[in-house]
């Protein structure tokens, strides 16, 4: 076999390692916790359906494959809960070493493109890489809403903390935001999400 397509290939075998990394998120209807696989198709669905309520022009097939990339290093990182502080800490340092060891199984033109896409998602710095963002946020949001803000109570969030988070949804759609805040809201009234 040719060395190109072999290692084309065995990346192909290994991303498949990313549905056994489980999520602390729940899956709608108060089902089992998602994969980060799981997610990364949801989100990339979501943002093609939603680029109208995009901030600015993207080129929705670079939002797409940033979607589909963006969680591959929790292979090796293993997954970061959002409001988990200690382990936010080590997240690039960890996620930095597994982009190096995932995407080095690739030809060389493609971990050098798949590496591009990732850091520019991470940087959080062209219309893509926001508007990426706020699906990556928007995504889990509206799974916990549909669970009655479940895992924002098994994990103690505080509303704070959510909007924080939100704010990179706000940079890449200000009307997905909206409907992120009016979802907040309701939670908070509801007694899902503790307003400290």
């Amino acid at each position: 076999m040719e060395e190109r397509l072999e290692k084309q290939l065995a990346f192909s075998l290994e991303i498949d390692k990313e549905k056994n990394i489980l999520r602390q998120t729940h899956l709608s209807g108060h089902g089992r916790r998602e994969n980060d696989a799981e997610h990364a198709w949801h989100m990339s669905i979501m943002a093609y359906l939603l680029k109208e309520y995009a901030n600015e022009k993207v080129n929705i097939e670079k939002v797409m494959i940033m979607c589909l990339i963006h969680d591959i290093v929790e292979i090796e990182a293993g997954d970061t809960y959002a409001y988990d502080e200690v382990n936010l800490a080590s997240q690039k340092a960890r996620e930095d070493a597994a982009k190096e060891k995932i995407f080095s199984l690739l030809p060389q033109d493609q971990k050098q493109e798949m590496i591009s896409l990732f850091d520019e998602f991470a940087a959080n710095e062209t219309p893509e890489a926001r508007y990426a963002h706020a699906m990556d946020n928007l995504q889990p949001l509206i799974l916990n809403h549909s669970n009655g803000g479940s895992d924002w109570r098994e994990h103690d969030v505080c509303a704070r903390q959510v909007y924080g988070r939100q704010e990179k949804t706000r940079l890449g759609s200000e009307t997905l935001y909206q409907v992120t805040d009016r979802i907040l809201q309701e939670n908070i009234k509801k007694g899902n999400l503790k307003e400290i």
